[in-house]
């Protein structure tokens, strides 16, 4: 049984009778974690315990979160074994000596998809030059917690400006010949033969945001297993209907997003039923045929990136010399990964900026914090954390800082990309920071003395316009929300406690844009956790504990 209702904020959709009946007053809900919290109206769990899901009158719906994170969320990070230990000299600069081990291990052979750690002895290490990890299966481990001196190790960044680790593949790319992880290797299984071309497009009028599946007008060379890249043209109509054409800044013409460019969406093919499409993580964007058509949005079969994958930092304090610059000086900045299936967790990392940056897909950030006490200067402002792929999970990480954004995301980067129990001081904001990014949850996050915003930065930056669609705060604590509702699209702000501002498009004359979709604001609702409540009902309550919870 479905029951159509109609929100006071004026989305249509379908609810399903269990989740309107949890949440009416006085009646008993589903699961012992509800008993003093109403349920969600977006998604609750329902008299049978399974999570049921409103949807807009188009069909979108809160996508399912819970494949973000390392081998696709619920996977414990690895325990790699000790291959080189490197002593701190104690003189001099200590970079050679770390990298020639991390290198002599990147030599090893694989071994159940790793080559081993290098361990970092209790101690400061002096470090002149970048720190790199060009080869799948190396990890840089410090001792002890990097939180506790004096048996925690320090990597103390002097010289020129410089990022303290870098984990990337040579050239950007993978690390090399038979680099892919085991895991990897598992879902390519025909990886040995010839690649063969394919593309089609999408027939559909409509796929709603939150789905897993559509149809294309041919399948013919499409096979389960196949990578695909979901190519969603940027059209003249589109732009249009977002409202971003005019954009104006100092009586200069501002570009949103080009016309003719894409924004590309890595997924795998799961099922196949004729020209029926499955994919394995659910679609973080609609695509609305009326507004991208011509030409249509295309779907390519492409070959499995050769991305450096299984690589990790674990167990560090990280510092630079304090920075009271603009982060347009050169600056020192913390850690940049490019890959697949990476990691970086217990980091302690003090005085960088622009401190964590990630691209690439399935990387998870555990307990990684950010101090900084010297104040930034200017009015734009470092990101400390940049979640910029697919399946980012940053868990339990923080930001201490003034005139910072505690979390900004680039352009055009399609989700899912949580943050979960995170926790920011100071007077910044968590963002999504410019053109259309897709798919972003703040789930329990904490910015008492800031912020966090989903919003139209209209001609800020160099026209930076809508920052995100289907995005979700639940359950959050902040001093102010910015959530605006883009055309056509949702941003949801759920069992948030925090003023809810409204604002003009800056830069713009019109009047406050429409504030975003608000469900029980000011009562926590339940699943208490919405990541971690479909990670449970996708994958079981033991993806749940292989995380930590």
């Amino acid at each position: 049984m479905k029951t159509r209702i109609i929100s006071r904020h004026g989305w249509g959709g379908l609810i399903l009778a269990g989740c309107l009946a949890a949440a009416l007053p006085g009646r008993a809900l589903a699961a012992p974690e509800t008993a003093e919290r109403p349920s969600g109206q977006w998604v609750c769990q329902g008299a049978n315990g399974k999570l049921q899901y409103r949807t807009t009158p188009a069909g979108d719906r809160i996508m399912d979160f819970s494949h973000a994170g390392y081998m696709g969320g619920g996977v414990a990070l690895p325990q790699v074994p000790v291959r080189r230990t490197v002593r701190p000299s104690g003189a001099g600069d200590d970079t050679a000596a770390i990298q020639a081990a991390l290198d002599q291990v990147a030599a090893l052979p694989l071994e159940g998809g790793f080559r081993g750690a290098v361990l970092l002895a209790p101690g400061t290490f002096v470090c002149e030059r970048t720190l790199s990890i060009t080869a799948s299966g190396v990890v840089l481990r410090g001792s002890g917690s990097a939180a506790e001196s004096p048996t925690r190790s320090t990597i103390r960044m002097t010289g020129r400006p410089h990022t303290a680790i870098v984990i990337r593949g040579q050239a950007g790319g993978g690390g090399g010949r038979g680099s892919r992880s085991e895991a990897a290797a598992d879902r390519t299984p025909d990886e040995s033969q010839p690649f063969r071309a394919a593309a089609t497009t999408i027939a559909d009028a409509y796929v709603p945001s939150g789905s897993s599946s559509f149809t294309v007008r041919d399948a013919a060379g499409l096979a389960v297993g196949d990578t695909i890249e979901i190519l969603r043209p940027v059209t003249e109509a589109w732009i249009r209907f977002m409202q971003m054409h005019d954009l104006v800044r100092d009586g200069r013409p501002q570009t949103w997003l080009r016309a003719g460019s894409s924004i590309a969406c890595e997924r795998r093919i799961t099922g196949l039923h004729g020209s029926r499409v499955t994919v394995d993580v659910p679609l973080s964007d609609s695509f609305d045929a009326r507004y991208l058509n011509p030409p249509g949005s295309r779907v390519v079969k492409i070959r499995p990136p050769d991305r450096l994958s299984q690589a990790g930092v674990e167990n560090l304090h990280l510092e630079s010399p304090p920075q009271p610059i603009s982060h347009s000086q050169p600056h020192f900045t913390a850690l940049r990964i490019n890959g697949e299936d990476c990691w970086a967790r217990d980091l302690v990392i003090d005085e960088t900026m622009n401190s964590v940056a990630v691209s690439g897909r399935r990387i998870t950030l555990q307990r990684v914090s950010v101090n900084r006490k010297a104040l930034h200067q200017g009015s734009s402002r470092p990101a400390e954390f940049a979640p910029n792929g697919s399946q980012v999970l940053l868990d339990r990480c923080s930001v201490n800082a003034d005139n910072v954004w505690f979390v900004g995301t680039g352009s055009g980067h399609t989700g899912p990309i949580v943050l979960l129990n995170c926790v920011f001081r100071g007077n910044g904001r968590a963002e999504a920071h410019q053109r259309w990014s897709t798919g972003l949850l703040y789930d329990n996050c904490r910015a008492p003395e800031g912020g966090m915003d989903f919003r139209n930065r209209g001609s800020m930056g160099s026209g930076h316009g809508w920052t995100m669609g289907w995005g979700v705060a639940w359950n959050c604590v902040a001093k102010d929300f910015v959530v605006q509702n883009p055309p056509g699209a949702v941003n949801w702000l759920i069992g948030c406690i925090g003023s809810r501002q409204t604002q003009a498009r800056p830069f713009g004359a019109g009047p406050h844009l429409p504030e975003g979709t608000v469900d029980s604001h000011g009562t926590p609702v339940a699943p208490s956790s919405l990541y971690l409540a479909q990670l449970a009902e996708r994958l079981g309550p033991q993806a749940v504990k292989n995380i930590g919870y």
